[in-house]
């Protein structure tokens, strides 16, 4: 077993390797992760075409997007934890190999089981890049250029996220919606660049709790199934499993979750704040095609153009919002970015049912919000780590979004199916969309209260160094 400072060497060995090749090295790390993303949300837009197909409710086909972001995240988390014993490369290749077999599935597939079949494994597989995406950073990047590198393959993430919909549409307008599984293979394409510029070895030798990998999974999943379902077997599964889980995190020397991590306050409240943003984040590339196929009537085709203005934008301003997180600091980008998705919210709620090119304009202001406002809690939760801590703790932030992510996509579905007769935004004059209208009002409260909490938690300089008591902690 290799010491902690044969780590530090390593680490230190690999961020010295040629900028030329740390810069190809990245380029390919942002691609792989905008298409992982992607692949969660690309199937949103066809949610209606495939529980007409397979005649299924909504809140049933729901689990194509639910259960490849709750794997996604776990194996997120999970990947992270072999990447200390296991070589990048090796783990990254074995990854990408299983996301491409799902595709592949997926593209074949003749049942619904089949569909969540090749879901399950193309979340398997291309959750390693996530997890990736964290350690390239700190392993092949010398600590100047970790902040960037961390930044630019958190814009990756956004990107793809903002992406997928659109892209997927334009597919389906022409294609069947199973060659939405085919925009996965090009990962194959990234496989020589991994194999060439990711030198490290053996780190070290790790124990993984698989039983407490389990049973936060279990309780997850049939917190999602008591949502579906409308039971309350599934429900008390989940809490009983949720209770072994924190059981089991207390009982064992290295367990899945390190209960030390949540008595950093500030860090716990960082980790609510990111599940709220992203629980309401989801309501916009989950809601809006649903909305604009079911109340404008529009074809999946259409969808996508509608979703075009706010991709772009996000793109071509997401990077800018990390830099004036630099110059402004964190806790001013949070609370202009929270400013305009509050709009995009409260706009999306009157305007529910209004032509499709205002409800474009409306995703631009809460898309371009919700990333912003990612990238300045992202930062600020960096912040109130150690050291020795921020690779894990960065690695549950990243897992709890997808968790949230999954459970959001479960809980909307349920929602739209069930409908709504009045709307609680007096201001709406459409009918037909009261369900979406009583939603966006809901989530641009909740928002609110976010912002609220942030404001208390880290106040006004939260660009800046946080003291914490953690902070001075020894380095392992």
């Amino acid at each position: 077993m290799e010491t902690n400072q044969g780590k530090e060497e390593l680490i230190d060995a690999a961020a010295s390797s040629p900028f030329e090749h740390r810069e190809r090295l990245l380029k390919t790390l942002v691609f792989t992760l905008i298409l992982s993303v992607m692949s969660a949300t690309m199937f949103n837009i066809v949610l209606t075409e495939i529980s007409m197909e397979f005649q299924l409710s909504l809140a049933q086909v729901s689990w194509v997007t639910s259960a490849y972001m709750l794997v996604y995240a776990m194996g997120a988390v999970i990947y992270g934890k072999l990447a200390d014993r296991f070589p990048l490369r090796n783990l990254i290749t074995f990854g990408i190999l299983i996301f491409v077999g799902g595709s592949l599935l997926g593209l074949t597939s003749q049942a619904y089981s089949m569909v969540l079949v090749g879901r399950v494994l193309q979340a398997m597989g291309a959750s390693v890049i996530p997890a990736t995406g964290m350690l390239i950073p700190l392993r092949y990047f010398p600590e100047g250029e970790r902040g960037r590198a961390l930044g630019t393959a958190a814009a990756g993430l956004a990107l793809g996220g903002a992406l997928g919909p659109m892209l997927s549409a334009f597919i389906v307008s022409v294609l069947d919606w199973r060659w939405l599984f085919c925009l996965p293979l090009l990962t194959l394409f990234t496989l020589p660049f991994y194999r060439k510029y990711l030198t490290d070895t053996t780190v070290k030798q790790v124990s993984m709790d698989w039983l407490g990998g389990g049973l936060l999974a279990g309780a997850v999943a049939s917190l999602l199934l008591a949502v579906t379902n409308e039971s309350w077997l599934p429900g008390g599964t989940g809490a009983i499993l949720f209770v072994l889980f924190l059981w089991r995190i207390h009982a064992v020397k290295a367990p899945f979750v390190q209960p030390k991590l949540f008595r950093n306050k500030q860090y716990t409240w960082g980790l609510f704040i990111a599940f709220g943003i992203n629980i309401i984040g989801f309501s916009l590339p989950f809601l809006s095609p649903l909305l604009l196929a079911q109340v404008n009537q529009l074809p999946p085709g259409w969808v996508g153009l509608v979703l075009v203005p706010a991709a772009v934008f996000s793109a071509l301003l997401g990077r800018k919002a990390g830099k004036l997180a630099d110059t402004k600091g964190s806790a001013f980008l949070f609370f202009v970015a929270s400013g305009l998705m509050f709009i995009g919210l409260m706009l999306l709620s009157v305007l529910s049912g209004a032509h499709a090119l205002w409800i474009a304009v409306f995703l631009i202001f809460g898309q371009l919000g919700q990333i912003s406002m990612m990238v300045a809690l992202s930062n600020t939760v960096s912040r109130t780590l150690p050291k020795d801590q921020t690779g894990v703790g960065m690695g549950l932030l990243s897992m709890l979004n997808f968790i949230a992510a999954a459970i959001a996509a479960g809980v909307y579905s349920k929602i739209v199916d069930q409908g709504a007769e009045v709307p609680w935004n007096v201001l709406n004059p459409y009918g037909n969309a009261a369900v979406f209208s009583n939603i966006y009002l809901i989530l641009a409260g909740g928002l609110m209260c976010l912002a609220m909490i942030y404001r208390w938690t880290y106040g006004k300089k939260a660009g800046s160094k946080i003291p914490s008591k953690t902070e001075t902690a020894p380095s392992r």
